[in-house]
């Protein structure tokens, strides 16, 4: 084989010209993940049809859901909703499997805030036959679906003939298909102005660089405790997330929908509480943990936190700073616009295992509050630089 070594914005890549023998494995897996891209965008996999799985992971908002009028995703079926904030699909795919590290002594990777999927594959599956999503009954609707859209033959162009006969198989292909586009550049560009500022093609305003040192900076905002800002030592760009989980503390959100929903779908109604982590595994010294989601693309994806009860970038960097400093609400269902005028916070979601040691008394100052948003901001991809003045 011929191997060439060339930059790009963001790291070192070795690229490889394929053998006679590759090619044909090259090709089975473009069309893989052209089958994969179709099925994403494909709004007649849902019962009724209407929604895909780009409805709740738009293009234009980093693969997170466009809608902001809530805090949590719509389903295919009038009224119903989730009770979580849809994550960005965007660089999901270096997430590793979910697992425990006997080593750190604490849960990594996985796929939903709360891990339940282990991989790609498994996250896939999910929203086809969630009642609060896609809605689909069973494994052979979705199933029975593809094989009536006009993309079934390239089943049989990608896996063989009879490729959607059998249910299982089917659905397993169809996951398989959706995790392939998943793992596309698309869904992983490092095309921000932090990744040119890496490569050493772009220079951070004094702002930008100020809020990368109190980002980084363990005595300050430390915020790279759990989002990693460096390039690995095999020049691998940062990914912003650790893939662990944690319980920030955040409170309840009170514009949260699913709330309201009836008790064949919310049994807890509005004492509903969702125990992330420790929920999804039964075991409590686990409660109230979520995935550390990447920051990449940030400034695109609100609301935040799992439930949404963040709606602006600041207040979420706020509460990381003075979570412990400032007093509790009179009200645990007080949104963030409100805690942030009366200067509260409400209790948290979860009281039990918040962590105490990395965030809720930083002392940051509001001019360091908003250096790191400034450089938060960095991390959108598609930066281009100005053009230059002729």
């Amino acid at each position: 084989m011929f191997k060439q070594t060339f930059l790009t914005s963001a790291a070192v890549f070795v690229f490889t010209m394929p053998a006679l023998a590759d090619k044909a494995k090259i090709s089975r897996q473009v069309a893989l993940e052209r089958l994969g891209q179709v099925l994403f965008f494909d709004p007649g996999l849902s019962s009724p049809p209407g929604q895909s799985c780009a409805t709740c992971h738009a293009v234009g908002t980093a693969f997170a859901d466009p809608d902001r009028s809530l805090p949590v995703s719509r389903g295919v079926l009038p009224g119903r909703v989730g009770s979580r904030n849809s994550q960005t699909v965007m660089y999901a795919q270096f997430s590793p499997n979910f697992h425990f590290d006997k080593e750190e002594e604490h849960y990594v990777g996985g796929q939903f805030w709360d891990g339940r999927a282990a991989t790609l594959e498994e996250q896939a599956k999910g929203p086809f036959l969630d009642p609060l999503e896609m809605a689909n009954p069973d494994k052979a609707s979705v199933v029975e679906k593809v094989r009536r859209a006009a993309y079934a033959d390239d089943f049989d162009t990608t896996f063989g003939a009879g490729a959607l006969a059998d249910i299982d198989q089917a659905f397993e292909r169809i996951a398989e298909a959706i995790a392939a586009f998943e793992r596309t550049r698309q869904f992983a560009p490092f095309t921000s102005k932090y990744d040119a500022y890496l490569a050493g093609k772009a220079r951070l305003t004094a702002q930008e660089k100020r809020g990368l040192r109190l980002f980084e900076d363990e005595k300050k905002g430390n915020c790279a405790a759990c989002h990693p800002s460096q390039q690995g030592p095999d020049g691998a760009p940062p990914l912003f997330t650790d893939f662990t989980y944690d319980n920030l503390g955040i409170p309840r959100n009170p514009h949260n929908p699913f709330y309201k929903l009836p008790s064949e779908l919310n049994p807890a109604g509005a004492n509903f509480v969702d125990l992330g982590l420790g929920g999804a595994l039964n075991q409590h010294e686990e409660d109230g943990k979520f995935k550390v989601p990447t920051l990449r693309n940030i400034a695109l994806t609100a609301p935040y936190m799992h439930n949404g009860y963040f709606a602006t970038l600041r207040g979420s960097v706020v509460f990381y700073n003075d979570r412990d400093r400032k007093p509790r609400c009179k009200s645990n269902l007080v949104p963030e616009a409100t805690a942030l005028k009366q200067q509260c916070w409400p209790t948290p979601e979860v009281a039990a295992n918040v962590n105490d040691e990395e965030l809720g008394d930083l002392g940051l100052s509001d001019s360091e509050i908003d250096a790191i948003v400034a450089f938060m901001h960095t991390l959108t991809d598609g930066w281009q630089p100005a053009p230059r003045r002729r």
